[in-house]
């Protein structure tokens, strides 16, 4: 097991026609560390979608033949995927489009619904039929059903989020309206801004919109509905304070980009914090601090300005090598292909290595060997996160507690396990310094779950149910 990324989303309006899909390009490009197994993008020209989907890098799936092919439009949604529910298939990429009796409608999701098979099992029951494994089918199914009675495709939307549970970060565009949403708990982040042109862009992360030129206005609150037309926008908050804030901590640890501002705390801020927390939970003598690219850096920033210990770069990332736990194949041969060891600053010498997490130890233990091979002394690691000991339910890819190795070992044992000569944790309780003691989610550490526990826990459970009772 390993962890995998939440999804990015994107959206763009504009009063006229303009390059929509290479707008939506570019912010793909930016939030690409969120997914890397597919992309996709929906552009609206008059009412009329055009669209192109499939597995790959954004620049693999987007060649510049692909983007051309696009029509101008005033509006666009789009979408980079890693799936936490459901398989990586063609089938799964999005954004979902659906052709219903009021119109047509194109939405990107980046989160994870916790009653989702049940909500599947009910529509099925009334009919409906699904052509893919994720749960944004669902979301898209029970905004339609609403829409059938609904005045307004907002409507819609604000009478689904009653019976949804779960993260839901997404953009929802229809014929004449860009439309995003926060759940309630507000797990996963969202945020929109707007051009010196006057087009408006939403985003997952605020560097999305930096990359195409976009000022930050505001993150989009939990719970708020915001709908962009071209008479104005409209905010919706109908569902806000309704649950408490449980923004997701492991954004600011590991899955946003540093130069990125959630809910108004840098993530570079919240990790140089984490590091500096570590440097008085877990003093050390050494006579180096390096961090495992590129998530760990920050966090060894902090450490080395706590502690007094010099920071230096002792690993270095092959920049032309995605992050190693979303590709396929041996992780072994992923680590050493992606990273190697600066010689000069590792042999002799006493270390402190930096990582954002340890899931198996398979990948701590490959970057402890790979350390150790350089000729260093004494490795200690620190871990910028506390120890992994539940599922999530909410985006993150972590379903089952089999393959955690802290549920099972010791932290003595860990560290012997992956070949350091000490080992120490972010302590749990720390973690409101990294959010400014804002509301957020901890769950896959404490256990305590802002929401019902699922009854079926497993990724795959919607193909899983199917073939238990296929009778066919």
């Amino acid at each position: 097991m390993s962890i995998r990324e939440a999804c990015g989303v994107f959206g763009v309006i504009s009063q006229k026609p303009i390059d929509a899909a290479g707008i939506c390009y570019y912010g793909l490009y930016a939030l690409q560390h969120r997914g890397q197994e597919s992309c996709g993008i929906v552009v609206n020209e008059d009412g009329v979608f055009s669209s192109h989907k499939d597995l790959g890098l954004v620049n693999e799936v987007f060649s510049s033949q692909v983007l051309s092919s696009f029509p101008k439009g005033t509006m666009a949604v789009a979408h980079t995927r890693y799936g936490t529910t459901g398989d990586n298939s063609r089938n799964n990429c999005q954004p979902v489009e659906v052709n219903h009796q009021k119109g047509h409608m194109a939405i990107a999701h980046n989160g994870n619904l916790s009653n989702a098979l049940e909500l599947r099992s009910e529509l099925e029951l009334t009919g409906a039929i699904f052509h893919t494994s994720s749960d944004t089918e669902i979301i898209a199914y029970i905004v339609t059903k609403e829409r059938l009675t609904a005045p307004s495709i907002e409507e819609a939307l604000s009478r689904a989020m009653d019976i949804m549970e779960g993260a839901y970060s997404l953009v929802l565009m229809s014929p004449q309206k860009l439309i995003c949403a926060r759940d309630p708990h507000g797990f996963r982040p969202l945020c929109y801004g707007v051009t010196t042109d006057g087009v408006y862009v939403v985003a997952s992360e605020s560097c999305a919109l930096e990359a195409v030129g976009a000022r930050f206005i505001r993150d989009i609150e939990p719970g708020e509905i915001l709908v962009f037309s071209q008479s104005g926008i409209d905010s919706r908050r109908e569902h806000c304070g309704k649950a408490e804030k449980k923004l997701c901590v492991f954004e600011y640890i590991y899955f946003a980009r540093p130069d990125s501002v959630i809910d108004g705390r840098p993530v570079h801020s919240a990790r140089v914090r984490a590091g500096e927390i570590l440097a008085k939970a877990h003093p050390v003598n050494a006579d180096y601090v390096i961090g495992v690219p590129d998530s760990g850096l920050d966090a060894a920033l902090g450490y080395s300005h706590a502690s007094g210990i010099p920071y230096e770069i002792g690993l270095i990332k092959n920049k032309y090598i995605g992050r190693t736990f979303i590709a396929p194949g041996d992780r072994a041969d992923q680590v050493n292909i992606k990273l190697s060891a600066v010689e000069t600053v590792v042999k002799d010498h006493s270390i402190v290595l930096i990582d954002d997490s340890i899931v198996r130890g398979t990948t701590s233990r490959h970057l402890v060997s790979l350390l150790r091979k350089a000729g260093a002394r004494e490795i200690h690691m620190r871990v910028s996160a506390p120890p992994f000991l539940h599922p999530c339910f909410y985006g993150t890819d972590i379903d089952s507690t089999e393959n955690l190795v802290a549920c099972h070992h010791s932290v003595p044992e860990i560290a012997e396990m992956i070949g350091v000569d000490s080992l120490g944790y972010l302590p749990v309780d720390e973690l409101k310094e990294l959010v400014n003691n804002d509301g957020y989610c901890s769950a896959c550490f404490d256990g305590l779950y802002p929401t019902k526990i699922p009854s079926d826990t497993r990724k795959n459970r919607f193909e899983q149910r199917l073939s238990e009772h296929h009778n066919d």
